[in-house]
């Protein structure tokens, strides 16, 4: 579910220490923690792992100053405000020598996990790392809100009720797809999912192995899909469509993609050399995909969020000034050249019911219809019960849907402020307006994806945006999507 990358940056690791210790990337993709003064003053990071389920840990560590010394992965865990540790994995790494660390975990009840590598009896020890990886592996034992699932009242199924409309669907993430009887209940309710990060270029792209490819090729890219085989192996095994997601977006791409040679210290590469890598890129994915899950992944955004909130314009991005004012539909271009048939092709981003952003993505989709490669609009519906109100969001859909393209609502939820009963009832009525609107364009319409399903696993939990609570039981803004002519 994560293997390091620091070409870009420190990858979301920090300094475990009273203030001295720092970190800073090297020059050959590792990261050197220096000004330690404790054993525990470390590298660490914070991890979404879920609980129950049995994860390997892998790094490497390396150190110059003492002939040999030993390096542990460690854990700093968190559940009510309490702080404990847990030693996971040991080595002995010998000087000037990589030395492989590895262990394994299993999450408790805990509310934060923070990943880390310390030393013994090596307070003041200088180190770098570099690969470190966590791999869930298994389920070891279903918590208690799991429970909740046998003891749920019966309710009806999402994916039938629109059965003989459009797909309806959500997103996991990788640490879910290894909870089978989580997945199970999702695949009650939905027949499309979208992996939440792990099809992203920063999950996909391999840095290290694409450098060693550039000393005979600056154009060729090396893939990995380790994270999203679990998610890809259930939906195979249990006939469920998969929307990709995503191949051209300012964030979450390395930014090592960016220059010569996958180095950020050289400069950035030309716009046929990083068309020749989106090239790669594309092909490379959609050959391992159609290799190992023919007919798996039935559509794909292949650019996101190009457009300016404020202006309308197309972003700032390192797409937009390497390859120019076309780098949209010439990513369009190879990905239709590569896509295999019947993969349905999108540009997805938010904020389409303001206008000053509307008028700049049905430009945008306008400039691409001609050219034949484009198939749909995705529709991040990120909103809340206070905006955008639901006349603005028909007024969205009908505009978008004039341009003739097929429409999707990639990424649906609604926040509320707290998780009262009235704000509970506003939630299920702002749900039960989105799923009306949608009935008057039906016949554009192809899926319907909640960015989650649990309150408690949403990016924005803290505001209770989904169909369903904690406990993995219906809100009132499930009924509403099963049934909104009641609302």
């Amino acid at each position: 579910m994560y293997a390091s990358d620091f070409s870009a940056g420190t990858d979301g690791w920090y300094a475990r220490s009273m203030g001295g210790a720092r970190l800073a990337v090297t020059g050959d993709g590792a990261l050197a923690i220096t000004g330690r003064s404790d054993n525990w003053h470390s590298p660490g990071r914070d991890f979404a792992l879920e609980q129950g389920v049995k994860y390997a840990l892998s790094m490497q560590v390396r150190q110059s100053s003492m002939p040999q010394a030993e390096f542990m992965i460690s854990v700093a865990q968190t559940a009510n405000g309490m702080e404990s540790y847990a030693n996971l994995g040991a080595a002995t790494a010998p000087s000037g020598e990589w030395t492989t660390v590895t262990g394994t975990y299993t999450a408790g009840a805990f509310d934060r996990f923070v990943l880390y590598a310390e030393t013994k009896n090596a307070p003041m020890l200088d180190f770098e790392i570099r690969d470190f990886t966590v791999t869930a592996e298994s389920i070891e034992y279903l918590p208690a809100k799991e429970s909740a699932d046998s003891a749920r009242e019966p309710i009806p199924s999402l994916k039938e009720i629109y059965a003989d409309r459009y797909d309806f669907g959500t997103a996991v993430t990788g640490a879910e797809a290894f909870n089978k009887k989580r997945m199970d209940f999702y695949a009650s309710q939905f027949n499309i999912m979208t992996p939440g990060n792990e099809l992203k270029p920063d999950f996909t792209i391999d840095i290290f192995g694409s450098a060693q490819l550039a000393k005979e090729d600056e154009t060729a890219v090396a893939v990995k899909f380790g994270a999203v085989k679990p998610l890809l192996d259930y939906a195979k095994a249990n006939g469920i469509k998969i929307h990709g997601h995503v191949f051209v977006w300012h964030q979450q791409t390395p930014e090592a993609f960016f220059h010569e040679g996958y180095s950020p210290a050289k400069p950035l590469v030309s716009r046929e050399v990083l068309l020749g890598r989106l090239d790669s890129y594309i092909r490379e994915t959609f050959a391992y995909l159609e290799e190992n899950y023919p007919g798996v992944v039935v559509s794909y955004d292949v650019v996101n969020e190009a457009i300016d909130d404020n202006t309308g314009n197309l972003r700032d991005s390192k797409w937009l000034t390497i390859v120019g004012e076309d780098y949209i539909a010439r990513a369009f271009e190879i990905a239709r050249r590569h896509a295999p048939e019947g993969v349905k092709l999108y540009y997805n981003d938010y904020n389409t019911a303001v206008l000053v952003k509307q008028a700049g993505i049905i430009r945008l989709l306008k400039s691409l219809i001609p050219e034949g490669n484009i198939d749909g609009y995705g529709f991040q519906m990120h909103h809340d019960i206070g905006f955008p109100s639901v006349m603005q969001i028909m007024d969205s859909l009908a505009r978008v849907a004039d341009t003739g393209l097929l429409l999707r609502v990639s990424e649906l939820d609604v926040t509320v402020p707290d998780n009262s009963e009235e704000s509970f009832e506003k939630q299920a009525k702002m749900y039960a307006g989105i799923m009306k609107a949608l009935e008057l364009h039906k016949d554009q319409v192809v899926a319907v994806q909640v960015w989650g399903v649990t309150d408690d696993l949403s990016w924005r939990a803290p505001k209770y945006p989904l169909l369903f609570d904690a406990q993995a039981q219906p809100k009132p803004a499930f009924h509403a999507v099963a049934d909104p002519w009641s609302y």
